[in-house]
């Protein structure tokens, strides 16, 4: 039997290189294709669902989502009782309840799920001497808000403006307050006068140390830029001495405590001179309306001799002056400014009296 030949070198050589033969790049696939070859499947997904989602979009945009979300809010606060049972407020020291639940928008027995914390915040920084406000809620009903506040200092009357401000005497933006937020400055002291607003920080920290001095000022005059004069609930008039209002205050303290001088008819209290108390007391009410009917009767007299003949030649009687207002003094003297003071207190400024 014949053997196959084998093929000569010339043909293997060529089939050898036909079967080994490299691929050029042309006709390799591209990395784009074998990405896209092996995610088939999850790229189709999310071609239908992005699909889906634009076509969800347009719908709500069309119709709106209150009438498709507002039947199932409604059901789920009915099933799930989510009610507001406590509001509780920290820091609020100038802030009223009454503007702050105003604000939240939101009362006790309302649905927890229908408050809306963030446009509650909002309001809430709006409301003056408001610098910042947290405002949280628990499943269990509980609205916690926190409010930080940038308090006026005091209140300056000047050219008849009232200013709020504050320790160092800058004005405090009220953000638009109101006639309704004026309990709020009834809670400030006042103080009066050109300067006044820096130079206050000194006198009310000193009115802190005397409650009972504090108690009794409504407000406080500041005379030339140099020395202070407190104005009482009732009208009296407290001269304090220039660079040494401390001292002045707690005297007056301690002569409240022992005499109760504040709670006194008196008009002007002195105390300007360190060694020495002037007090000028107000008139008696008596003396006045004796004076005044005495006058009466000396006018009516007066007016009756003028029509009277000559002949009778009557004498006219003599009236007592009215008695002058009693002064109770501790020295030989007044101080020399006495008078300077309460022409200075009568100013066209529209001031307090000094």
């Amino acid at each position: 039997m014949k053997r196959p030949s084998s093929p000569s070198p010339e043909r293997r050589e060529a089939g050898s290189g036909d079967r080994f033969r490299h691929t050029n790049k042309a006709d390799r696939p591209s990395a784009v294709a074998l990405f896209l070859r092996r995610h088939k499947g999850k790229l189709k997904f999310l071609a239908i669902t992005g699909v889906l989602g634009v076509g969800a979009w347009v719908f709500l945009s069309m119709h709106g989502t209150q009438g498709l979300v507002g039947p199932l809010k409604a059901k789920i606060e009915a099933e799930i009782p989510l009610k507001v049972t406590e509001i509780r407020v920290e820091g609020a020291n100038l802030t009223s309840q009454n503007a702050i639940h105003e604000a939240l928008g939101v009362s006790v027995g309302d649905p927890m799920l229908g408050f809306d914390v963030k446009a509650a915040r909002e309001r809430l920084n709006d409301l003056p001497f408001v610098e910042n406000a947290t405002v949280g809620r628990r499943f269990s009903g509980l609205i916690v808000v926190h409010l930080t506040e940038r308090p006026p200092f005091a209140i300056w009357q000047h050219k008849g403006q009232f200013v709020p401000i504050d320790r160092d005497g800058n004005p405090v933006p009220d953000k638009g307050m109101t006639s309704r937020d004026a309990q709020a400055f009834m809670q400030l002291p006042l103080v009066v006068g050109e300067g006044a607003d820096h130079a206050a920080a000194e006198l009310l920290d000193a009115l802190a140390k005397t409650p009972d001095v504090k108690a009794h000022m409504t407000a406080a005059t500041l005379i030339n830029m140099r020395r202070w004069t407190l104005t009482l609930k009732d009208g009296t008039s407290v001269y304090l001495p220039e660079a040494a209002e401390p001292q002045a205050l707690t005297r007056l303290e301690e002569l409240q405590k022992r005499f109760d001088l504040l709670d006194r008819p008196v008009e002007i209290i002195d105390l300007r001179l360190p060694d020495r108390l002037t007090i000028r007391e107000r008139p008696a009410p008596a003396a006045s309306d004796a004076a005044a009917s005495e006058d009466q009767d000396h006018t009516a007299k007066s007016n009756s001799q003028s029509q009277a003949p000559v002949a009778h030649d009557e004498a006219t009687p003599k009236v007592a002056p009215a008695k002058k207002p009693k002064r109770t003094d501790e020295g030989d003297r007044r101080p020399s400014s006495f008078h300077d003071d309460n022409e200075h207190a009568h100013n066209n400024g529209g001031a307090l009296p000094a």
